[in-house]
């Protein structure tokens, strides 16, 4: 069976129908895809294989009960080509992430910062390694407070080493938000940036891509980006990617081939650019499981050094 090529192809698996059940119960202001991510990670701890890619007790306990039960009520749904391909894709990019994460905090690192946070779940499932960093969780005002209220429903505490920074990406300057709560600028840090770029402006990305840059020598910053441009579907055909995140008041508006964002990166004076390979996938995440997980034959995930 060919491996889904791109995005246009999981365009059906991107929010769930397990979580519609979820979006008339909040504020339609933060973040639904935040949900989906949330639901894909939850799901990968209940159909797929073991070992587990990403080990995430914690996504599952932030929704409905009635989101998981769908999970297993209809597990069939999850097994398309097109929902293991973005299971996939969302549950490495978070582990490659980690995993970097974990390479920067061994050589000194103590700082990181999750860039539109929406779910994520590192903070409060953080290993032995990690509790000597500082974790700055930034993201709308709106989808923060969505998520301390699923954190307090779920009974799980923020640990005292992390704190929300609230900010409007296209309006508040990254360094300044961070400064406000306690970001110290001449010490290293990590950027995760996963699942925001596409929704952003250029100008937005050359803000976020100025503030990693701008960031004590030795940091990094890890980031997934979408490689190419998702089309419309025509009236009365299924809706495509971009059709399901435009209704979802969160439309995708960049794009950018992999050769062309290491390009950018290295304009813009990163050392050590790097683009998460498929074969690298395989060899390091992939290789040996029994699932059928697979992922995309473009590269969606990239990381580069200050």
């Amino acid at each position: 069976m060919a491996r889904p090529s791109g995005p246009d192809q999981y365009a059906n698996a991107l929010l769930p129908r397990a979580v519609i059940h979820e979006d008339a119960m909040i504020d339609s202001s933060p973040s639904r895809t935040s949900l989906a991510v949330a639901w894909l990670r939850a799901a990968h701890q209940i159909v797929d294989a073991r070992p587990p890619i990403l080990d995430d007790p914690i996504a599952g306990r932030l929704l409905d009960p009635r989101a998981i039960e769908r999970i297993h009520s209809h597990p069939e749904a999850l097994q398309t080509p097109g929902a293991r391909a973005l299971r996939a894709h969302v549950l490495i990019r978070s582990r490659y992430a980690e995993d970097r994460l974990h390479e920067a905090v061994a050589r000194g690192v103590r700082q990181l910062v999750v860039l539109g946070a929406g779910l994520d779940t590192f903070a409060f499932r953080q290993p032995p390694w990690a509790t000597g960093l500082r974790i700055f969780e930034v993201d709308w005002p709106a989808t923060q407070e969505d998520k301390k209220g699923r954190l307090a429903r779920a009974g799980v505490t923020v640990p005292d080493n992390a704190v929300f920074v609230p900010i409007d990406f296209e309006r508040t300057p990254v360094p300044d938000a961070l400064r406000a709560h306690g970001f110290d600028a001449s010490a290293p840090a990590f950027v995760s940036w996963l699942g925001v770029m596409m929704y952003l402006t250029r100008d937005a990305i050359d803000a976020v891509f100025a503030f990693a840059r701008g960031l004590t020598r030795g940091s990094e910053i890890v980031l997934s980006f979408m490689p190419g441009p998702v089309p419309t579907a025509a009236p009365g055909d299924t809706p495509t990617l971009a059709d399901r995140v435009a209704g979802m008041g969160e439309p995708l508006r960049t794009h950018v081939a992999p050769e062309d964002l290491a390009a950018w990166l290295d304009r813009l004076g990163f050392s050590e650019v790097s683009l998460l390979t498929p074969a690298e996938i395989d060899t390091r995440y992939l290789a040996g499981r029994s699932d059928g997980l697979e992922t995309f034959r473009l590269a969606t995930v990239a990381s580069a050094r200050v």
